[in-house]
């Protein structure tokens, strides 16, 4: 098969012929007909993440089981499926509880194993993992669903559980801050995105945010709480940046709660953050870490109805050639909404 492939940390990726991966006990092996391009694909790219080479990556993907492994029940080839990107072992406490984003003995493609930016990919535990695709769902938009949009998803429904009326500051207008504009204003809250790039403003700003600040080195928490008359209720880093935790913190009003979504990697030791607030004024930070797949159906029911458009969210498609070109500067990057991967183009 083709596939996007790096030999050593932070060095040019390449498409090249590899070998078909084989459905491993209780997993199965899926043709990916779609693929997100994350900043979390990145960071396993720049050394961040504990991965062997040479290495495929990718993590948000759909497409149709090509093989089935020995013991998988509930699938049979042609199945149209996507896949949370933590894929729990479907047999620990918390799997069983329903929390699979937390197994500690997790399977993640794109980082333990080789990933989805080729045109097949291996998954494992399929009975717990694997999601159904409605035939109303495109595979692009169930692409788009396994890392961004489900993540901000379960972080505002069920990490800070907003309630309607509530101000949302979203740091961070790329996939997964705009799915969290996106999902806040569906669920009635008023909305502050911020980013650095106006293009990405103006996407937010037609999904409904209410607000829009430029991340541009003024004082974002004192913009927020002139615009929201006081601050918000929730804040939202879904970039991941000491900068960029530190103004959603600061931006919150009392008692507020703060979601960590964008990736924190401790590359010169722990970040900084601004803990005297968070102890002064009670504020509750927490992390969200992609969603289980027990918990996909509310979300699709929402997608079917139109009452969440991920679909609007792509900017483009691309081949595995410009994402394997676009891989080592996506950090750098400006995208005003998603790109997805196409493997046969």
């Amino acid at each position: 098969m083709r596939a996007v492939v790096f030999d050593e940390v932070r060095t040019q990726p390449d498409v090249r012929e590899v070998a078909k991966p084989v459905a491993p006990v209780g997993g199965v092996v899926v043709k990916v007909l779609a693929t997100g391009m994350c900043r979390s694909d990145w960071h396993a790219w720049a050394g961040h993440d504990d991965i062997e080479m040479p290495h495929v990556p990718g993590h948000e993907l759909a497409g149709v089981i090509d093989s089935v492994g020995e013991g998988v029940q509930r699938w049979k080839v042609g199945d149209r499926v996507t896949v949370p990107f933590v894929c729990g072992c479907g047999a620990c406490e918390w799997c069983l509880a329903g929390d699979a984003q937390v197994c500690p003995e997790q399977q993640q493609p794109g980082f333990t194993h080789w990933g989805s930016f080729a045109e097949y990919v291996a998954l494992h535990a399929a009975d717990s993992n694997l999601v159904a695709i409605p035939e109303s769902i495109e595979f692009t938009t169930a692409a788009s669903l396994g890392c961004r949009f489900a993540t901000a998803y379960r972080a505002l429904a069920a990490r800070a559980k907003v309630k309607a009326g509530e101000w949302v500051t979203v740091v961070g207008a790329g996939g997964v801050g705009l799915s969290a504009v996106m999902i806040a204003k569906a669920m009635g809250a008023k909305v502050i995105a911020v980013d650095r790039n106006p293009d990405a403003l103006a996407v937010a700003a037609r999904l409904g945010a209410d607000h829009t600040v430029l991340a541009d080195g003024s004082d974002i928490p004192a913009a927020v709480n002139v615009l929201s008359g006081g601050g918000s209720h929730v804040a939202v880093d879904a970039v991941g940046s000491e900068q960029t935790c530190a103004d959603a913190i600061l931006s919150l009003r009392r008692r507020g709660r703060h979601v960590q979504i964008g990736l924190l990697p401790s590359i010169d030791g722990n970040p900084q953050v601004p803990m005297a607030r968070v102890i002064g004024w009670e504020l509750d930070l927490l992390g969200s870490h992609g969603m289980a797949a027990v918990d996909y159906p509310g979300m699709m029911a929402l997608i079917e109805q139109g009452a969440l458009q991920p679909q609007l969210l792509i900017e483009r498609t691309i081949g595995l050639g410009d994402a394997a070109a676009l891989l080592p500067g996506f950090d750098k990057s400006n995208p005003a909404g998603m790109t997805m991967v196409d493997p046969a183009l």
